[in-house]
């Protein structure tokens, strides 16, 4: 029994560098996945060592406030991440407790740092075991500063709903290319087709062995993140220029509807997903590495989509590391940067050409202020409101303005959340 907890020690040790690195920086998480000590895990640790870090991030505020009761004083990093882990284990992966015990216990004995620890780990791991799984109010979550703005923005019951959904895995949602069967697959995939066309499938594992991935028919993109390009509603032999594209979800949705796409992001590194992506779907874009904002192409444009930076706080359901990575001060940060890339889009549009600005943001204001502001301040744009239900958006996303405010909480199994506003070029 020893030697099997011991086999099981690499994936739980690259756990914890997952989680450190994901609570430490914002992307830190998807930065260590890429690292080779990672990736040289069996296939089947790597799988283990990625959900054991998820399922701790999802559940991080209830297993903290658990922890706190525990703890006198505060550990060194390593050890409340072990704590974590371990509490994660036992009461949210189905792992046995000896073994979540035993292998924290081993794992804080093999540092330096965590040695002097290892009765702490054990005595309050156990602790924890004797009280059961820790309460999940919705209110414990998120990061309380993150909630709080939820209940001013949405209202309690909202923020509710929208916490609600942090702790649930989400499934697995495909784009298909206009010629694809989306009858045949959703049968092969075992899913179903959404409203606006994404075929969502519980499946698991590697997508690559999917059917239809190498005969280049679908992409992985959410829902609510697939309607922003539906709304520009480009026609074959249009412009289109998709700035800030990277990862190229919705470069892939411009292109295979048949405009001429150009797809600028300042991320040469990022970009090479976005190449790999169109030559697997047999698609073509221009693909440009620059600052969106100062991009010095005089090229106008028939439709313009903006996925500018920002918080991300609406992807928590498949990247819950962006609740506890964000910091307070960035969201007015980051609507500065928006309010730049918005101008620099108006001014890449053709007059009577379309623009859609569209943030993975839960915050007002990267959403509903930005677009005020930026109508204040551009005579020359006007508001195009969007239709109830309009590119497969559920129809409680439409505000009275004619925008779009996605809440994760409002389409049966989940979406992310996503702010989207179309404007005219007058």
């Amino acid at each position: 029994m020893t030697q099997e907890l011991n086999d099981g020690l690499p994936a739980r040790e690259a756990a914890l560098a997952l989680i450190d690195a994901a609570l430490s920086r914002r992307g830190g998480l998807d930065e260590a996945a890429s690292t080779n000590a990672f990736r040289y895990l069996e296939p089947r640790e790597r799988a283990f060592a990625r959900a054991l870090a998820m399922a701790a991030l999802r559940h991080l505020g209830p297993i903290d406030r658990a922890l706190s009761a525990k703890l006198s004083k505060e550990p060194p990093p390593r050890v409340r991440n072990l704590l974590r882990l371990g509490a994660t284990q036992a009461f949210f992966l189905e792992v046995p407790a000896f073994a979540a015990v035993a292998t924290s216990v081993e794992l804080a004995a093999a540092n330096k740092t965590s040695r002097p620890f290892k009765g702490l780990v054990n005595a309050v791991l156990r602790g924890l075991l004797r009280d059961g799984p820790p309460v999940a109010d919705p209110e414990t979550l998120a990061p309380p500063w993150l909630y709080a703005r939820w209940v001013g923005a949405f209202g309690a019951e909202t923020a509710q709903a929208i916490a609600g959904q942090i702790v649930r895995e989400p499934s697995t949602d495909l784009s298909l290319k206009p010629d694809a069967d989306s009858a045949a697959l959703a049968q092969a995939l075992e899913g179903e087709i959404l409203a606006g066309g994404t075929l969502r499938t519980a499946r698991r594992g590697d997508v690559s062995a999917w059917p239809g991935f190498d005969d280049g028919t679908w992409w992985v993109q959410d829902a609510a993140a697939a309607i922003p390009a539906r709304l520009l509603d480009v026609r074959a032999g249009e412009t289109a220029l998709d700035l800030c594209a990277a990862p190229g979800g919705k470069t892939l949705q411009l292109a295979a509807a048949g405009a001429a796409t150009v797809a600028v992001d300042r991320s040469a590194a990022r970009l090479k997903r976005v190449d790999e992506n169109l030559a697997r779907l047999g698609l073509t874009a221009e693909v440009v590495a620059a600052d969106a904002g100062a991009w010095e192409d005089t090229r106008q444009f028939d439709a313009v989509l903006l996925d500018a930076p920002c918080s991300a706080t609406g992807t928590f359901r498949r990247h819950p590391d962006v609740l506890w990575a964000a910091r307070p001060g960035d969201v007015a940060s980051l609507a500065a940067v928006q309010a730049r890339l918005l101008d620099s889009a108006a001014d890449r549009l053709k007059p009577g050409g379309r623009l859609v600005y569209c943030v993975c943001s839960l915050e007002p204001e990267e959403g509903e202020a930005q677009v005020e502001a930026f109508l204040a301040r551009r005579p020359d744009m006007a508001l195009s409101p969007i239709e109830a239900e309009e590119g497969g958006a559920p129809a409680a996303s439409l505000t009275s303005r004619g925008t779009l405010r996605l809440l994760p909480h409002q389409r049966e199994g989940g979406q992310d959340g996503f702010f989207a506003a179309r404007f005219v070029r007058r």
